[in-house]
């Protein structure tokens, strides 16, 4: 797998928000970034709803069938674009994002079957049980 040089450093990241727990309060944090980004972020604002998805996911032992790497490929590009000062800094007006961007992009491509993979399975979820199971906490529902 040929990472990102500027995505490696998050990789660590990662494994350090997993250990702590932090992963919703995280994710939480990306789906107010992209909300507030409106209309720039496009397409890839689905992508980024299905990442978010697959981690609470996760986090909640519903789905586990994804490989270590990928799951923290997944976290450190989440990390990356929740992160302002990255290789573009997200002020950088009209080129801030294109750097998150393309680390999505990237993690998109690379796992692209460990991520066809829970679609498949999310597609087999009911409806309101994919709703509880995908839900981020709010950020005042979170344990410190």
């Amino acid at each position: 797998m040929n990472v990102p040089a500027h995505l490696k450093r998050y990789l660590q990241a990662a494994q350090a928000l997993l250990a702590r727990g932090k992963l919703p309060g995280m994710l939480a944090a990306v789906l107010q970034k992209s909300a507030s980004k409106g209309g720039r972020l496009g397409a890839v604002r689905e992508d980024l709803r299905l990442l978010v998805g697959l981690c609470m996911a996760w986090w909640r032992g519903e789905y586990r069938a994804i490989g270590t790497q990928a799951f923290l490929s997944v976290v450190a590009a989440l990390l990356y674009f929740l992160t302002p000062l990255d290789a573009l800094p997200d002020w950088l007006l009209g080129i801030g994002l294109l750097d998150d961007l393309a680390v999505l992009a990237w993690v998109l491509r690379t796992w692209r079957g460990e991520l066809d993979a829970y679609r498949a399975w999310r597609d087999v979820q009911a409806p309101a049980e994919l709703l509880l199971i995908e839900q981020v906490p709010a950020q005042d529902r979170l344990p410190e």
